[in-house]
Order: C-alpha cells, then sequence, then structure tokens
C-alpha cells in the first residue's frame, strides 16, 4: 500500500541493502510509511512518543500478554466538548509530522478537534514480541489491529474524559481500510471515518494494479507513446534474455549489483518485476506533494515519460535503463531472489526487512493477497511476474503452509469479514484517485450508506496532504467535501 499508508505511506531515505526490492506489494522500501518531507520536521516542535497497554491477543482471554504500543498526542486545538480525531498507523514507522501537517491537522484547527494517532502493532517502534517469526506473526492482522483501536479508543477516552465525545477516524491506504472496517465493526466508538485511497477488496492476483498504472502513464505529456515506448524495450528485454551474451547486456545496462542468471526464473521474473516497479511506484505517488526520493526534486510520470520518449537518450531499452537509474538515484539494482528471501527471512527487529516489508508481505501472504502481476495482457511489461512467483516467496519466505490455496483462504475470509466492496457502513467517505492504481480495488461510487469521492488527477492518498497552490480544482473540491462530511457528523452526533 506499506502502504500505506500503506498502505499505507516518506521522504526518509533508508540505506539500500542488497538483496531486498525497493518496492513491493505497493509498498516502497525508501518510503518510511505514510510521511512527509524531512524539512517540514524542522519547522516543528513535534509530539513525543507515549505508550499505551495493549493485549497482545484480544480474541483469547487466556493469553494474559501485553506489551506497549506508541501513540502520539495533539492537544492545541482541543476546546472541550470539541471531536476526537484518530489517525490510524499503517504498514510503516507512525511520524508524528502527521500530528502537525496534513488536511486533517486543518479540520481539527477549525474544529478544535483532539489529535491522536496511534502506530500500528507489529511497525515502527511498536513491537508485540521478541521478533517477527511465523510464529509470532500470528497476531498481527487486520482484526488485531481494529481490536487495539478499540481498546485504546474506549480506555483513553474515559481516561482523558473524551469518551462521549464524537470520535472520527482517519487513514490513507490499508490505514484507510482500516479506518472504514473500524467504523463497520466498531460503530458504537467511531462516529464516521475518513478512508482515503482504501482498498477495501481483498484480491489475490491483482493484474488491474499494471492496468491503471497503463492508463496512468497514458495521461502524460506525450500520450499513449510511453506505454508503446515500454512496451518496445520489454520485448528487446526478451530478446535478450534468450542468450547469455543478452544477459550480460542487460547485467551491465541496468547496473545490476550481480551478474544476471537467465538461466534462473524466479532471479528473471524479479529482474521483470523490479524495474517495472520503478514505474509502479512513481505512478502510485505521482505529484504528492512531496519530493520522490531521487536525484531530481520530483520525479513524476511525465518526468519518466519525457525519458522513454526522447530518441536522443538512445532505443527505447536505453531510455528504460535510464529512467531505472533516475529512480535509483544511480544505485546498482539487486535482482537475486536468493539474496532477497535470505532478507526477508531474517527474523531481528534490528533486519532490514523489519522496516516493514517483512510484515507487510506477511499480511498479503495471510489476508490480503494484491499481488500485482503480470498477468493482464493489457500492460506493457510484460508477462514474467505471474502470481506463481508471488506465491512461491510467500512460501519460501514463511513456509510451506502459506501456499496459494492458504492465500485465497485468507483473501476470502477478509472479504467474508468486511464485506469487501459491498460493505455495510454508514458515515464513512471514500476519496480516490484515478491516477491511482489502488482504485481498482476500491470504492469508486456513492451510496445512500457512505460517499465516494473519486478525483480526477490525483495519486495516492492526495487528499491527505497538505493544499498546494498546484493543486487541481477537483482536490481541492474533494478536500472542502470531507471537511464538510465530517463536520456533518460531528453536529449530527451532538444532536
Amino acid at each position: 500500500m506499506k502502504g500505506a499508508f500503506v498502505i499505507f505511506m516518506v521522504a526518509v531515505v533508508l540505506p539500500f541493502v542488497l538483496g531486498l526490492p525497493r518496492f513491493l506489494n505497493g509498498r516502497a522500501t525508501n518510503r518510511n510509511g505514510m510521511l512527509l518531507s524531512p524539512a517540514n520536521i524542522e519547522n516543528h516542535k513535534l509530539p513525543p512518543d507515549q505508550w499505551f497497554t495493549q493485549q497482545l491477543d484480544h480474541f483469547n482471554d487466556a493469553n494474559v500478554r501485553t506489551w506497549k504500543q506508541r501513540f502520539f498526542i495533539n492537544d492545541t486545538f482541543y476546546q472541550p466538548g470539541g471531536p476526537v480525531f484518530l489517525m490510524i498507523g499503517g504498514e510503516g514507522t507512525a511520524n508524528p509530522i502527521w500530528m502537525v501537517e496534513g488536511a486533517w491537522i486543518e479540520y481539527a484547527r477549525e474544529m478544535n478537534a483532539f489529535c491522536l494517532m496511534l502506530e500500528h502493532r507489529y511497525y515502527g517502534k511498536s513491537h508485540p514480541t521478541e521478533d517477527i517469526s511465523a510464529q509470532n506473526l500470528q497476531f498481527l492482522s487486520s482484526e488485531q489491529a481494529l481490536a487495539d483501536l478499540a481498546h485504546f479508543r474506549t480506555v483513553i477516552g474515559r481516561e482523558m474524559g473524551l469518551e462521549n465525545n464524537p470520535w472520527i477516524s482517519f487513514g490513507g491506504s490499508y490505514p484507510g481500510s482500516l479506518s472504514a472496517w473500524f467504523r463497520l465493526k466498531y460503530p458504537h466508538l467511531v462516529t464516521g471515518a475518513v478512508a482515503s485511497s482504501a482498498p477495501v477488496e481483498a484480491q489475490l492476483d491483482f493484474p488491474e494494479y499494471l492496468e491503471v498504472v497503463r492508463d496512468s502513464l497514458a495521461t502524460s505529456q506525450v500520450g499513449s507513446q510511453c506505454n508503446d515506448a515500454i512496451s518496445v524495450a520489454t520485448k528487446d528485454i526478451e530478446r535478450l534474455m534468450l542468450h547469455m551474451t543478452g544477459w550480460q547486456a542487460l547485467s551491465k545496462v541496468f547496473n545490476l549489483c550481480s551478474p544476471l542468471k537467465g538461466s534462473d526464473m524466479l532471479d528473471v521474473a524479479n529482474f521483470y518485476q523490479t524495474v517495472a516497479g520503478n514505474f509502479m511506484g512513481i505512478v502510485q505517488y505521482n505529484k504528492d506533494n512531496r519530493a520522490f526520493e531521487g536525484p531530481a526534486p520530483n520525479i513524476t510520470i511525465d518526468t519518466l515519460c519525457n525519458i522513454m520518449t526522447n530518441s536522443s537518450v538512445g532505443s527505447e531499452l536505453e531510455r528504460y535503463a535510464a529512467v531505472n537509474e533516475l529512480v535509483n538515484k544511480g544505485e546498482c539494482i539487486d535482482v537475486s531472489y536468493s539474496k532477497m528471501v535470505s532478507q526477508m527471512k531474517n527474523t531481528s527487529w534490528n533486519s532490514e526487512a523489519a522496516n516493514g516489508l517483512r510484515q507487510w508481505t506477511y499480511q498479503t501472504c495471510t489476508e490480503f493477497g494484491f499481488y500485482q502481476t503480470s498477468d493482464s495482457a493489457n500492460q506493457p511489461f510484460g508477462s514474467h511476474f505471474p502470481l506463481s512467483f508471488s506465491i512461491k516467496l510467500c512460501e519460501d519466505v514463511y513456509g510451506v503452509k502459506f501456499g496459494k490455496e492458504e492465500n485465497q483462504a485468507g483473501v476470502n475470509s477478509t472479504n467474508t469479514n468486511y464485506g469487501g466492496r459491498e460493505i455495510q457502513a454508514t458515515k464513512i467517505v471514500f476519496p480516490n484517485g484515478s491516477i491511482d492504481p489502488w482504485h481498482a480495488l476500491g470504492i469508486t461510487g456513492s451510496t445512500e450508506m457512505y460517499t465516494a469521492i473519486y478525483i480526477n488527477g490525483t495519486a495516492h492518498c492526495a487528499n491527505m496532504y497538505p493544499s498546494s497552490p498546484d493543486d487541481p480544482i477537483q482536490l481541492t473540491n474533494a478536500r472542502l467535501q470531507i471537511r464538510d462530511l465530517v463536520q456533518k457528523w460531528i453536529s449530527t452526533n451532538k444532536d
């Protein structure tokens, strides 16, 4: 989503570790959750870490183990009787910059709200268990996260005298889904929910992701020529994959950390997914009012497509490689499948994979699927990272019991539990952007029960970020509509 928020979420530079993918299952590993630019941190005094005692297993009374969950408070806007705004953390570290910036803070200032943010279990500093072994990750699930929210809301509400105030939940990407599901499962605890870019429909194979990437690239200044050039480059790669000389050429032009073994189909699949991921990540976060981590201040769809259609750069293959160099800041890329598995199998909290990649991948393997495969012919990136590649990663990292049948059972259970796109809950708003590939699993049409806002020209969670003079009018209007809905829910709750 990680990511999203992931979910769910960013401009903190993490050291690159050989073997770890930079973009997997919708989560960019150089994005530390749903964060704002570090430059903004210098302009604010951020609230300190606070800790809340949680149960390890909310659904087994015989398990009395507890742990400390991190949260943040901003009460500077609050006036007695005002609402309580709860920002839900997701598949990355909860960053306190959200406590002082973002659209929800503007709403809080206007509505005199008390603001809280709760970090998701198993992410950031919220460590429920001594490590992140598969045995311990059994306590990582959306249901446990929702129960954390319910217990937190109940106890904090009572202890801080906010029990009877109207509570509004906020979240983007995976936390956006949690926000909607919190309202669905605990309507007596939360008055309304803002569920930004929320993929509420679990789906094992998610080839539509690349189809939306294709459509989004076609909105660039050069239109469909961008996809045409990618398609040509992909065909060139396929031809080079047929012989050892081609493997050597690809290793050089794409600056691989080690020579490509074209005879190893897992490395080949990882290569295709990695170079496609350069486009997937940029499209997902296109023009999100932050600098994508790269040598240019803002790498956008137009940036990539202008390269892909610039013949002075070289052939289509050379342009594809130029995009790779730009997005990865000139660093080599590692497409060794065995190294990736080895890194992701590390169960220590001190491992690089513990920044959220191991945990989020576990959730995709047990609850959501969301595998952004090449199984659709209606996209320009080839057909070389199919569903079977994602399933094998689950099995190799967590064990054979995480196979396709078990994956599908988890997806089915999630949709049965929450209703998928047929969710039956009121007082929820679902903002989605047309550029964002995740909208394909979200709610884009309103009903009598809830409101959907489909924002043309915007990407993942765009409505959550601070406003900019460059914002399209649809985005500005969406933020105002969300504000009006939240105000309405608060007023109705007080009647």
